[in-house]
């Protein structure tokens, strides 16, 4: 170790900064500070094995810590120096001295500068388990890495997945809710603890209902909040609506952290919003994906001519597994076959690409069905304030084709399984068209009913305003398409019931303005759960939003091509 003295004669400095050698000027605060710096403190620069044995060590015990989330498990430096101070003799100073006396005192005794985990821990710490904090995270097919860190107020703070750019539409949002199995009891006491007292007062002592919740409970398959919610719901005895929670968020390091990185491990953002994150690289995320797995898609396909299309297909790239789903993708002119990078992306094209090439197929029958049903100049006049009668047109062959091409089938992905699927949408057709006719026909009856009790109910202001509203979300340009078919027989009967408040309301406004919050409640979770799947991008069940949207474009080219 080198230290550096000044020469002086009657004040006047001959020599400056002379390098002399500390170790005989002070033998023993020399060999103090070369363990402190060089050993405990890690600026050693030697390839002796024992020091990056300890290194690394230290680094694991550390990573207990974070994961942990507490700072009393690694010892302090004053443990360590002194393991090393009992070891080293008094003549090691340096780090030419340590490897001089290393080399011989290691032939007698070869791990005599090894520490062991029992040197560096305060205690055993039996609670930090790879299985209560693993390294990895499993979704589905996916392995995710994981990392810790306690440091409160740090971006990073608890728990982190790093999520290739590619699978950023893979990861299941109710799944990374639960975190890791260490940190759920947390996370499940500091939620019940955010419902309101008079539930809250049920759920001491919370340890034991922490225990309890998670016997009864499958973690990952519903949010955290939606289980704690059904679990107080039973002890109330009344189903708690979810907008019983406090205001206040979880705490950082009880929200997954997801780190999105390139195939060069390059962060590309974090956040522990899935949503904002998705709205921000979600399209890069299928563009990258559909580019992992070249030579698979294609373009201006308009008959079945590419084999079996299989319904996922999984492959590595930059030594990471991925998995995509092959669907076949409507262009209105034509079908392409593109990679999806989530189930039920691939699903609702599949669909839409599977009616669109059956219509190519079936141009006669959807050239008959694009003429309307019989009597439709007296439903077009019906529905004429919802939609034009052109788009009514469209709207009836956009629900008659998706129910009788496909309905409740699973969409076909062979060429064999397609003939089979094109037998059956031509059987289907009449049968499925006569009852979306009876069904348009008594929807359009009931809408002009409830508008005749609206006209006649002008003065209830409030309840008019509400009526509307909901009579709109029920019947608008397009809803033939866009509703379920197994609910397009129950629309009627939903229109009847505004009709009847509108009546009743006219009778006993009181009544109303008394029952309204009630109304006003349900209507609300509707709402609230609406703008759930809109920002999770849940698609329509019908899978017809695009279809319905395109037709009238492929029905005039499908006019002029015949």
């Amino acid at each position: 170790m080198l230290a550096y003295e000044s020469v002086a004669l009657y004040g006047l400095v001959i020599v400056a900064r002379r390098k002399v050698s500390y170790g005989r000027l002070d033998p023993v605060r020399s060999r103090e500070v070369f363990i402190e710096g060089a050993l405990v403190a890690g600026e050693l620069d030697t390839r002796l094995p024992f020091f990056a044995h300890n290194r690394a060590l230290v680094r694991e015990v550390e990573d207990l810590e974070h994961r942990a989330r507490r700072q009393d498990v690694l010892v302090d430096d004053r443990a360590i120096f002194g393991f090393y101070a009992a070891r080293i003799p008094e003549e090691v100073r340096d780090v030419r001295s340590l490897e001089a006396w290393h080399g011989e005192a290691a032939k007698a005794e070869p791990k005599l500068l090894f520490l062991t985990k029992a040197d560096l821990m305060r205690h055993g710490a039996e609670s930090v388990t790879e299985e209560l904090f693993p390294k990895q995270l499993r979704l589905g097919d996916q392995a995710f890495a994981l990392a810790y860190r306690f440091e409160p107020g740090h971006p990073m703070d608890g728990v982190t997945m790093n999520v290739p750019l590619a699978l950023l539409n893979q990861v299941d949002e109710a799944a990374i809710d639960w975190l890791v199995p260490g940190m759920v009891r947390e996370k499940v006491a500091w939620t019940m603890k955010a419902l309101p007292k008079k539930v809250r007062v049920l759920l001491v002592p919370v340890p034991e209902h922490v225990t309890k919740f998670l016997e009864r409970t499958k973690p990952g398959e519903r949010p955290i909040g939606e289980e704690v919610l059904a679990y107080a719901s039973r002890l109330v005895g009344e189903r708690l609506d979810s907008d019983v929670w406090s205001k206040d968020q979880p705490p950082d390091h009880l929200r997954m952290n997801l780190r999105v990185v390139d195939d060069a491990k390059r962060e590309l953002a974090m956040g522990r919003d899935l949503a904002a994150l998705r709205r921000q690289l979600g399209e890069a995320a299928q563009l990258t994906l559909a580019q992992s797995k070249p030579g698979l898609e294609r373009e201006g396909i308009t008959g079945w001519d590419f084999g079996d299309l299989p319904a996922e297909v999984t492959f590595r790239r930059s030594n990471q597994a991925f998995t995509g789903y092959p669907a076949l993708v409507d262009e209105g002119a034509s079908v392409a076959i593109r990679l999806m990078d989530t189930k039920e992306k691939a699903l609702d094209a599949h669909r839409g690409g599977v009616r669109r090439l059956l219509a190519f197929d079936l141009k006669e029958q959807v050239k008959q069905l694009e003429r309307g049903p019989s009597g439709f100049n007296a439903l077009a006049l019906r529905l004429q304030s919802v939609m034009p009668a052109e788009k009514l047109r469209e709207d009836f062959a956009a629900a008659v084709i998706d129910r009788a091409f496909v309905g409740e089938d699973e969409p076909p992905r062979s060429p064999k399984a397609f003939e089979e699927q094109k037998k059956r949408a031509k059987a289907r057709l009449p049968a499925v068209s006569e009852a979306a006719t009876r069904h348009a026909n008594a929807i359009a009856e009931a809408h002009q009913a409830l508008g005749a009790a609206i006209a006649q109910g002008a003065s209830l202001g409030k309840v008019v305003h509400e009526v509307k509203a909901q009579r709109d979300r029920l019947v608008f340009p397009g809803f033939l398409a866009r509703t379920p078919w197994e609910k397009l027989g129950e629309l009627p009967r939903y229109l009847k019931g505004l009709a009847l408040r509108m009546q009743k309301a006219r009778a006993n406004p009181e009544r109303d303005v008394r029952h309204g919050p009630v109304i006003a409640g349900l209507w609300n979770q509707y709402e609230a759960r609406a703008a759930a799947d809109h920002e999770a991008e849940r698609r329509d069940p019908s899978g017809l939003r695009s279809f319905a949207g395109s037709w009238r474009s492929f029905a005039s080219r499908s006019s002029r091509r015949s």
